[in-house]
């Protein structure tokens, strides 16, 4: 460029200008603004003019082109979306993003690394991210910086980050943290089955690892705070803090045995071309590429909710009014012990005879789940949601009638009964729900149909709140017909279902997991058996459910 171009550079007002560096940084939608860079090394007073610091309003425009901003002023509010908290996250996430692409720090050389906080930050960001997309965050992740590949490093090479292959070939369990559950989340988020393949080993190598984190109930807990307790104490240990749009908070993750068991039951039952499974449905696929508004609302709210020091017995939007009625089909897993010792005694369920499991309770290494024979079995489950209500008391005309006694909810109870005190009675009616505690002499009312799946945070009935759920339904299996009833956790909508088979004494199971997703959920956990304390470790498998397609 001549001196004179330089000159008429600088002749140019500063919006002219400004529009001329945005064209240049946004003429290429992935990656940082790379196109800007030849423009600020024109000469001394175009950079003046361009540069972050003079002119964070320019960069917070290019960080509203290339990243989803909706949901973040939903949620923060637009004081925490000025230029100069913008400039400083385009800054961050282009940073974070050419690491991935360049495929640093998703293999260490020291078996001894631990999680660093860098890491930490770099897969806390990521997550942020999915959390936040609407389309635009995805496709920086996958087409720009090709997350999946970083994450196969992180996970299943031998000297991953993640330390996952050295630990499970040394025989011992890898350590749960937070950080794993970012990667693990993300694996889930950007998965796309078709890139595995079962006959090619390093697929197989794959479902290994999965298969440890997915069956290994005894090691990897489905939450934090623990299941037991329907209103839980604090954390332990407490969230890492991260930065997060200029602000420091506590966003932990939930665990990473949910997206394990997503994963891991959506590659082991991966299905031949032309042929239907009930499978869980990836945030990847064909069907969900059109971005929902709200898909993560209810993740974003219990990572709040998981930050907090305290929990009460309030209902969070973690979990969506209506999200669970309907119809549901998926699968659950059964080691071949538990098979062949349940068809071989009916009537007694002999524990100690699971010999496979039995060792993993006794001290055994992560070879045993992998070595162990695994049966895979089909179900349909069909939900319907309760809700008691107690009025918004801004408002007196929002046309529901609530009985003002039933305005208190049922108190917590047995975890392994779903939260219900014991002796309570339910009786279900065309409307709803009568429930009746032992030791209170009123009946509660919980009503039906106010809610639909469809729904936004219960946008039909904004006058009312929410304030105890109760789940009930019925269901069928290869070992046949059930019952279904179950209670949410207020805190991060944890799901508790009770099962219970309709004819024969085939016991009674607890099924407990998360609702992942709104539009396009899926509700995966781990059942349970309802015989031992639950201050031991009992027998458990996984399950994951989609609604019927």
């Amino acid at each position: 460029m001549t001196v004179s171009a330089h000159a008429s550079l600088d002749a140019i007002p500063q919006e002219v200008l400004e529009h001329i560096a945005y064209f240049s940084a946004t003429e290429s939608f992935l990656g940082p603004p790379a196109g800007l860079v030849p423009l600020l090394l024109t000469n001394r007073k175009v950079y003046s003019r361009l540069t972050i610091g003079a002119n964070r309003h320019l960069y917070a425009r290019i960080f509203v082109h290339k990243f989803d901003i909706g949901p973040v002023t939903r949620r923060l509010g637009s004081e925490r979306t000025t230029s100069c908290i913008l400039a400083a996250e385009l800054q961050r996430r282009c940073f974070y993003l050419k690491r991935i692409r360049a495929r640093f720090d998703s293999i260490l050389e020291s078996m001894d690394a631990d999680d660093s906080p860098f890491l930490h930050d770099l897969l806390f960001h990521a997550y942020s991210m999915m959390l936040e997309n609407e389309g635009k965050n995805e496709r920086q992740l996958h087409e720009y910086a090709n997350m999946e590949a970083w994450l196969r490093d992180f996970w299943f090479h031998d000297l991953g980050a993640s330390r996952a292959a050295r630990y499970i070939h040394v025989e011992v369990w890898l350590p749960d943290t937070e950080t794993k559950s970012f990667a693990m989340w993300l694996f889930w988020f950007l998965l796309r089955p078709a890139a595995f393949h079962k006959e090619d080993q390093d697929s197989r190598n794959v479902l290994n690892i999965l298969t440890v984190f997915a069956l290994g109930a005894h090691k990897y807990q489905l939450t934090n705070p623990a299941w037991d307790h329907f209103v839980p104490g604090p954390r332990s240990p407490k969230p890492r803090p991260v930065e997060y749009y200029s602000e420091t908070c506590l966003l932990p993750p939930p665990p990473l045995a949910t997206p394990a068991i997503l994963s891991f039951l959506t590659l082991v039952n991966r299905p031949a071309e032309g042929v239907s499974y009930s499978t869980p449905l990836p945030p990847s696929h064909a069907s969900c590429v059109t971005p929902e508004k709200l898909e993560w609302e209810c993740e974003w709210e219990r990572c709040r909710s998981l930050g907090e020091g305290e929990f009460d017995n309030i209902l969070t939007k973690s979990f969506r009014p209506g999200s669970i009625e309907g119809v549901w089909e998926g699968l659950f897993t059964v080691g071949i012990e538990f098979l062949v010792d349940f068809l071989a005694s009916l009537t007694v369920l002999q524990y100690t005879e699971f010999t496979a499991y039995a060792s993993l309770l006794a001290g055994g290494d992560p070879s045993v789940i992998q070595k162990s024979i695994v049966v895979r079995h089909r179900q349909t489950w069909k939900l319907r949601e309760h809700h008691l209500l107690a009025p918004d008391p801004t408002r007196s005309d929002s046309g529901i009638e609530l009985d003002s006694d039933s305005v208190e909810p049922l108190p917590a109870g047995d975890p392994l009964r779903s939260y219900f005190p014991t002796g309570t009675h339910i009786r279900e009616t065309r409307d709803g729900l009568e429930v009746r505690e032992p030791n209170r002499k009123d009946i509660m009312h919980y009503q039906r149909g106010l809610y639909s799946a469809s729904s936004m945070y219960g946008e039909e009935n904004r006058d009312v709140t929410v304030q105890d759920i109760i789940i009930t339904g019925e269901g069928h299996s290869a070992w046949g017909q059930f019952n279904l009833v179950g209670r949410v956790r207020p805190c991060d909508g944890f799901v508790s279902l009770s099962k219970e088979y309709v004819d024969g004494d085939r016991g009674k199971w607890l099924y407990r997991g998360y609702l992942v997703g709104n539009v396009n959920a899926n509700l995966a956990g781990r059942w349970r058996d309802t015989l031992t304390p639950t201050d031991m470790q009992g027998y458990e498998g996984c399950f994951a459910m989609s609604r019927r397609r």
